[in-house]
């Protein structure tokens, strides 16, 4: 078993992504994958995704999570 943190991303109707945009690899904390994030939601909200869904080893540890701005 890995320590691993993943994003799942998602489109508009909730339907998992991927495609070669979309980083499949894992991060080994929590924080390494959320910073990762805070600094490409831009870039894959303009790839078409519209949620993002954080794993650990498997299970789900929050979301899905917008990433539409705030209106």
């Amino acid at each position: 078993m890995t320590d691993e943190w993943t994003w799942t991303y998602l489109d508009a109707d909730g339907t998992a992504m991927t495609g070669e945009a979309l980083v499949t690899t894992g991060f080994p904390s929590q924080s390494d994958a959320e910073s990762w994030l805070g600094e490409q939601w831009r870039e894959l909200a303009a790839a078409g995704v519209d949620a993002v869904t954080l794993g650990h080893e498997g299970t789900v540890v929050y979301g899905p999570m917008s990433l539409r701005a705030a209106q």
